[in-house]
C-alpha cells in the first residue's frame, strides 16, 4: 500500500459496498488520506462493470466477505473494531438483520460512527421504499425548480441527489462526528438521507421565497434561467453559451462585449422587459459560432463561459493548469478535491478490485478473522458499442437488492 497521504491519513473506514452516494462518499474520504476497506460480496459486481473503470472505487482496498455465511458478519464486525468509520447504504433494517447494525457495530467499537446512507432516511412512510435520484429531488422541491417556464422539469444527471444532497451530506456528517468521537469517545449514528439533504440544498431558495424574491415556479426567476443575462444561449454552430452576468458591471461588459448598447436596451431591472432582452441576446449569440464568442469572452470579467462536453472540459487551459482532471491508472478522472497546502490527497491506489486485498488488510487491521476470499464471478465482458445488451445495467443512483 502506497504510504498515507492527506489530512485523513490516520482514519480507518469500512465500507459495506453498494452502488451510487455511498462509494462516492468513501472515495472522497479515500482521496483525503483515509484507509477505506470496501466489504465487497461475492458475485457480480452490481453496477454489471469492470471494477478496474470504477473511478469511485480508486483510493481503496477491497475484502470479500459473504454476509449470509455463518462467519460473514463477525469478520465485518472484527473490521468495525479497528474503524473509525463504517458506512452502510441497506435499506433500513437490513444491516440489522444481516448483524451489522449499529448496535451490533457499536457494541464492538463504541467509539465508532456509523455512516447510513439511504434515499428516503431511516424512518417516515417512504424508508422502506425503493427509489432514485430523480424521485428524492422531485420530493424535496428540488426537480421542479430546474428547466424552462414552458417545459417540463430538466433532469439534472443525478448529481443534485446522490452526490450533493447525499454524498457530500454523508461526508460532511461522519466527519463531525469523528471529531466528536475523539474528544469523548463515544461514537454515533449518522443517518444521511438523500431528501434531507437535497432540501438543505434550497436553503437560499426558501429564504428569498419568503423574502418575496423568488416566484415558486420553474424558470422565473434570477438563477433558474428565467433572467436573460443569467442563462444559456444556441450560437451559429449548435453549441451553447452560459451568460452569468448578474452584477451590472459585469453585465455593462457582458453588452459591450456582445455588440449592443447598453444604454438602448430594455430595463434589466424590470422583468417584465426580459423577454425583450432575451431575444436580442439570443439574436446576437446566433450570429456566430462558439468558438468566435468562446474569444470574444475568454479572460474578460463579463462572466460568459462555453458550455463543454465531458472530454472539451479536460482540455480547457485554465482545468489543464490547476490539473483538475489527470489520467492515472489508464483512466482520464477528476483529480483530488478540495486541496490542502500542507497535507495534500493523492491518488494512491487504482480502482479496487473485489477481494484483491483480502490478506493485506487482515495483516493491517490485525483482523483474523478475514478469510481467505471466496470465489467472485468473473466481471462480465462489455459488449460492443454497436450491440444492444439484454438487460440495462442499473443507473448510478439506483439501489438493488438489499439497498435503500
Amino acid at each position: 500500500m502506497s504510504p498515507p497521504s492527506g489530512p485523513l491519513a490516520d482514519v480507518r473506514v469500512v465500507e459495506l459496498a453498494g452502488i451510487g452516494p455511498g462509494p462516492f462518499a468513501t472515495m472522497l474520504l479515500g482521496d483525503l488520506g483515509a484507509d477505506v476497506v470496501r466489504v465487497d460480496r461475492p458475485g457480480t459486481p452490481a453496477l454489471g462493470i469492470d471494477p478496474a473503470n470504477d473511478v469511485t472505487g480508486r483510493n481503496k482496498r477491497s475484502v470479500l466477505v459473504d454476509l449470509k455465511s455463518p462467519d460473514g458478519p463477525a469478520a465485518v464486525r472484527a473490521l468495525a473494531a479497528r474503524a473509525d468509520i463504517l458506512i452502510e447504504g441497506y435499506r433500513p433494517g437490513v444491516a440489522e438483520r444481516l448483524g451489522v447494525g449499529p448496535d451490533a457495530c457499536l457494541a464492538a467499537n463504541p467509539a465508532l460512527v456509523y455512516g447510513r446512507m439511504t434515499g428516503w432516511g431511516q424512518d417516515g412512510p417512504l424508508a422502506s421504499r425503493a427509489g432514485h435520484d430523480i424521485g428524492y429531488i422531485a420530493t424535496a422541491g428540488v426537480l421542479g425548480m430546474i428547466g424552462p417556464a414552458d417545459g417540463p422539469p430538466a433532469v439534472p444527471v443525478n448529481l443534485l441527489g446522490d452526490y450533493a444532497g447525499g454524498s457530500l451530506y454523508l461526508v460532511a456528517g461522519v466527519l463531525a462526528a469523528l471529531l466528536n468521537a475523539r474528544a469523548t469517545g463515544e461514537g454515533q449514528v449518522v443517518d444521511a438521507a438523500i431528501v434531507d439533504g437535497a432540501a438543505h440544498l434550497t436553503a437560499v431558495m426558501r429564504g428569498m421565497l419568503s423574502a418575496g424574491t423568488w416566484q415558486d415556479a420553474r424558470g422565473r426567476n434570477l438563477l433558474d434561467g428565467g433572467c436573460p443575462y443569467y442563462a444559456v444561449y444556441r450560437t451559429a454552430d449548435g453549441g451553447w453559451m452560459a451568460v452569468g452576468a448578474l452584477e451590472p458591471q459585469f453585465y455593462a461588459e457582458f453588452v459591450t462585449l456582445l455588440g449592443l448598447d447598453g444604454a438602448t436596451l430594455p430595463d434589466r431591472g424590470d422583468p417584465s422587459r426580459w423577454p425583450e432582452l432575451r431575444a436580442l441576446f439570443a439574436e446576437r449569440f446566433a450570429s456566430a459560432g462558439r468558438a468566435r464568442w468562446t474569444a470574444v469572452f475568454e479572460g474578460t470579467d463579463a462572466c460568459v463561459a462555453p458550455v463543454l462536453d465531458l472530454g472539451e472540459a479536460t482540455r480547457h487551459p485554465h482545468l489543464a493548469h490547476r490539473a483538475t482532471f489527470t489520467e492515472a491508472h489508464g483512466i482520464v478522472q477528476p483529480s483530488v478535491a478540495p486541496r490542502f497546502s500542507a497535507t495534500p490527497g493523492a491518488l494512491r491506489l487504482p480502482p479496487a478490485l473485489p477481494g484483491r486485498h483480502q490478506d493485506e488488510v487482515a495483516r493491517d487491521w490485525l483482523v483474523d478473522a478475514l478469510t481467505p476470499a471466496p470465489a467472485r464471478a468473473p466481471a462480465p465482458t462489455p459488449a460492443p458499442a454497436t450491440a444492444s445488451p439484454t438487460a440495462p445495467a442499473p443507473a448510478a443512483g439506483a439501489f438493488v437488492e438489499e439497498g435503500h
